[in-house]
């Protein structure tokens, strides 16, 4: 397909001016010489042909300043086309000047270069996502394979056997968790509201998880603090049981052995503020800043326990309750989980 040769916008702007300004000045010339023709005008014949050579000086003029004129015009928006194109082609790096003194060529300049900022960004996220869910997935399947290739051995005592069958339970559960963690996020990231509220007890709710979990702090031997008054929330149960899941979960694994965990509630105005606090291993300021980002773990030796997703959750939820959960953490301490809740 033949595509028609394009013409600079600037150009165009300047041919435009150049051509209003010729037909002016030949209009203006061929009415003064009919006018002096016809002797409505009586003229020294020396300047009979001043008409004539002004508009000839003031197009030769015309030419320089349109040009210039015309280019530093359209220069801005020529900057603005060549940067689509660069963006069009995958390049998220591109600015263009934003110290134009056109108001609204500035804010063109200003918003797109936001939005680059932004489409880079969001490459960068979709980018890492992809390789730390290829990453996940990779590892447990590789597991299950060589676990897999091992049992083919018939002389295997039966030792080896259940430990290697029990490898492939473990990892094939960790699948399904990273599976049904991602597609629930997926399933949070595309929902504006919170749906299925119903009111329930709170305090009840969050009983209920540190039981579930009683295997994994009894092991520990860790006790727990809880200062819990009866209350009532109107909400989505479902979704807030996995807030406080992830949360009480992640204090019992970093906790010390014999440590306390200790749970508060209290409402303050029209929220609802609830503390859940461990004394344990503690974080680093950078892993505070990065600990509900998807896929981030803090401590890379505990891979094998979680997928880092579960954060990512809890902060989805939150916001959808539009509500807000912080940490603060000191290193070798303590940690505390911040969960504010609107009522």
């Amino acid at each position: 397909m033949n595509k028609k040769p394009s013409l600079k916008l600037w150009l165009y702007f300047t041919g435009v001016i150049l051509i209003s300004v010729v037909i002016a000045y030949m209009i203006v010339a061929c009415v003064w010489q009919l006018l002096f023709e016809l002797d409505f005008i009586q003229v020294d014949l020396r300047t009979k042909n001043i008409p004539i050579i002004v508009p000839c000086g003031s197009f030769l003029l015309g030419i320089i300043i349109t040009a210039f004129v015309g280019r530093r015009i359209i220069r801005p928006i020529q900057n603005i086309s060549d940067a689509f194109d660069a963006l069009s082609k995958g390049d998220f790096s591109v600015k263009v000047p934003e110290d134009e003194k056109i108001e609204e060529i500035r804010k063109i300049s200003q918003r797109f270069n936001a939005m680059t900022y932004d489409l880079a960004h969001i490459e960068t996220l979709r980018t890492d996502f992809v390789a730390n869910v290829s990453h996940e997935i990779k590892t447990p399947i590789s597991s299950i394979e060589g676990y897999a290739t091992l049992l083919q051995d018939h002389n295997l005592t039966a030792e080896k056997h259940d430990r290697y069958v029990e490898k492939i339970i473990e990892n094939s559960r960790r699948l399904s968790s990273l599976s049904s963690s991602m597609l629930m996020l997926s399933k949070l990231e595309n929902q504006e509201t919170v749906l299925n509220q119903t009111e329930f007890r709170l305090d009840e709710q969050l009983r209920k998880v540190i039981l579930m979990l009683e295997p994994k702090w009894s092991a520990k031997n860790i006790e727990f603090d809880l200062n819990l008054a009866k209350q009532l929330y109107f909400g989505n149960e479902q979704l807030l049981d996995q807030v406080w899941t992830n949360i009480i979960d992640n204090a019992v694994k970093h906790s010390y052995d014999g440590g306390v965990i200790r749970i508060s509630m209290q409402q303050k105005e029209n929220q609802l503020v609830v503390e859940i606090s461990d004394f344990g291993e503690g974080m680093t300021e950078d892993v505070q800043k990065h600990i509900f980002e998807k896929f981030y773990q803090g401590d890379p030796s505990r891979k094998s326990e979680g997928n880092g997703l579960g954060l990512a959750l809890v902060k989805r939820i939150i916001d959808l309750c539009r509500g807000s959960v912080s940490v603060s953490s000191t290193l070798g301490n303590s940690t505390t989980f911040t969960v504010t809740l609107p009522l």
